[in-house]
């Protein structure tokens, strides 16, 4: 057995292995990018149409816990100085230090009560901020062209929307605010320890830019370690929602260890990533303990000198030491909000350089919406290629009427989808044009194009929701009688009345508990919901047998029925009433006409009709 196929040891290093590379793609290489603080105020910009609501009420929050939080100590060193020292003195002060108790009480009832409305009120406002950035990078999703998703697994998108958007949400929830909190009580801390003693207030801060410069030079590897977690996730991602897909492939080809091999081993490249990362960020932790005890021991040997020199009181003493206990956890807090910020910036870059990626296939601004076409379509000297260099299809022209059937038909490969790309504009021709009623399709807004071609494919996509809605899908404004209607026409209308809850069945993800045949037939009633001027079937009828097929062709008439309409398909009985059958080969129309005339020409068509039958009789 090779070692692919046995589980990695538990292990803290290990040597990359070739099979990851599988997973290495095009959006992984953001690693390389350098640090970009404009991330943070692209962020930024999302709080910006929450600030009447945030600023005003938190700030205040804010400002009166860190007051009442930064009084507490000065009011212990006063009780200590004024009431305490007298009392064990024999002053008898005991009235003024029930004062400076109860005061203290209340002070921490304010700062219970303000912590609490602002975090309540600041986890509300990042929630909404989370969902309206989810819907962004969902809503620019759904406009990307068809070569985005051609060169990246549905899991390495998947990983975007939500683990990606999910390691924001301690940034907006609580992070924004508590940096502000930090900061300020960083600051009021600094004022008042050099207010009460100067010199011993800067003597206890010498450590600080030390510490800044030992942080500072953990801010590169923390943050590349970070992003290799998230590139590592993604990875794990694409591969389990392959895997989840292709489930049976995987099963009947009895390649589960050689899965499950593959799975461990991409699962510990992940831990590893994340035990490192983590590792490298629990570093501040010790950087802030050994300053801060640097600190203290600064405190107690030259605050005892200043307090046996007279300069301060026991008291001020007691308020410094607890100053300079507060002065070290807003820093440490500050050094894991940092982590925190480098862990959203690896988020944040991989978020923004989807959001940032351009349509290739867009609307023009001149682009003008068609309410009613025709369905006269003109194919242009069209040239294009999936890749530079490599052309799928080679100069084609081609003229079709409105209400014309046109049939493709070719060996795998020969261009007859690519065709049916362009017309959809699913993606834009490298040369030429591809004309509706004399319009470029391409100053024709897409929604306006889209609306008005339908298309059934031989992989058809059922949604998760029930059979109705799966149809409905082709028309939302439709009602229940014309879903069945439509139903009807196709004949669907008897199995779909048979399954238990009939219209209202629920299907999962891709319709798995229906028949590829009762699939397509929902896709049928999807089209003719729809209505389209331009129909399109991509091999439509492959999947659906014999004595359903011969069902579906008096539906089929009237779907096609004063349609323009495209077919592509190898079944003889779905092409051969097709007004002009377009024979493609390498990118190049062949031949073309109808079925009489193209057997007796006796080309390209003819051996490939022969050449099914002799299949069929054999």
């Amino acid at each position: 057995m090779s070692d692919k196929n046995q589980k990695p040891k538990d292990q803290d290093q290990a040597e990359p292995i070739t099979n990851q590379d599988r997973f290495v793609y095009q959006d992984d290489e953001i690693m390389e990018k350098p640090f970009d603080w404009g991330q943070l105020r692209r962020l930024g910009v999302y709080l910006k149409p929450y600030a009447k609501q945030l600023l005003p009420v938190i700030i205040i929050m804010m400002v009166l816990g860190t007051i009442t939080r930064l009084a507490v100590p000065f009011i212990i060193s006063q009780a200590i100085d004024k009431a305490i020292e007298p009392v064990a003195g024999g002053g008898g002060n005991v009235r003024l230090l029930w004062i400076y108790a109860i005061t203290m009480m209340v002070l921490y009832l304010i700062q219970w009560g303000a912590n609490t409305y602002r975090i309540r009120y600041t986890n509300i406002i990042g929630q909404r901020v989370i969902y309206d950035i989810r819907h962004d990078i969902f809503k620019h999703i759904q406009k990307l062209s068809f070569n985005f998703f051609d060169k990246r697994p549905a899991g390495s998108v998947l990983v975007r929307v939500t683990n990606d958007v999910n390691s924001l949400q301690d940034l907006f929830t609580n992070g924004v605010v508590n940096v502000l909190i930090d900061c300020v009580q960083l600051v009021g801390i600094i004022i008042i320890l050099l207010t009460l003693n100067f010199k011993l207030g800067l003597a206890v801060m010498i450590t600080v830019p030390l510490m800044f410069i030992v942080s500072t030079s953990l801010r590169k590897h923390i943050r590349r370690a970070w992003q290799d977690v998230r590139t590592k996730q993604a990875r794990l991602n694409a591969h389990l929602s392959e895997s989840i897909q292709g489930i049976r492939v995987t099963q009947a080809f009895t390649q589960e260890k050689e899965n499950i091999g593959f799975f461990d081993e991409m699962n510990m490249f992940n831990r590893l990533s994340w035990n490192k990362a983590s590792m490298m960020n629990q570093s501040f932790g010790p950087v802030i303990e050994i300053t801060g005890a640097i600190g203290a021991f600064i405190l107690f040997f030259y605050g005892a000198h200043l307090i046996e020199s007279k300069e301060i009181t026991i008291g001020l003493f007691v308020a410094f030491a607890s100053y300079v206990g507060n002065f070290w956890e807003p820093i440490n807090r500050l050094g894991q909000m940092y982590s925190q910020v480098l862990v959203a910036m690896a988020s944040s870059e991989r978020i923004f350089e989807f959001m940032d990626i351009e349509p290739l296939v867009d609307n023009r601004k001149e682009a003008v919406s068609l309410s009613n076409i025709e369905g006269d379509i003109t194919f242009d000297q069209i040239v294009f290629e999936y890749e530079k260099g490599r052309q799928a299809l080679k100069g084609i022209s081609l003229d079709v009427q409105a209400g014309q059937s046109i049939a493709f038909v070719g060996h795998t490969g020969s261009g007859k989808s690519t065709m049916i790309n362009l017309l959809c504009r699913f993606y834009d021709p490298v040369q030429g044009r591809v004309l509706i009623d004399g319009h470029d399709i391409r100053d024709i807004r897409l929604e306006s194009l889209r609306s008005q071609v339908g298309i059934v494919l031989q992989d058809t996509f059922i949604f998760s929701g029930t059979i109705r809605d799966n149809i409905r899908f082709g028309r939302l404004d439709a009602t229940d009688e014309e879903v069945e209607i439509a139903a009807k026409a196709v004949n669907a209308h008897d199995f779909i009345a048979g399954l238990p809850d009939g219209y209202e069945t629920e299907v999962q993800e891709r319709g798995n508990v229906l028949s590829m045949g009762q699939r397509q037939l929902i896709s049928f009633a999807r089209a003719l919901l729809a209505d389209p001027k331009i129909l399109i079937l991509d091999e439509a009828t492959a999947s659906i047998d014999t004595e359903t097929e011969l069902k579906i062709q008096e539906a089929l008439k009237t779907l096609l029925f004063g349609r323009t309409s495209f077919i592509i398909a190898h079944r003889l009985s779905t092409i051969r009433h097709a007004d002009n059958i377009v024979v493609m080969d390498h990118g190049r129309i062949m031949e073309q006409g109808n079925h009489e005339e193209l057997m007796r020409h006796a080309g390209i068509y003819r051996g490939l009709i022969d050449a099914q039958f002799k299949f069929l009789s054999a």
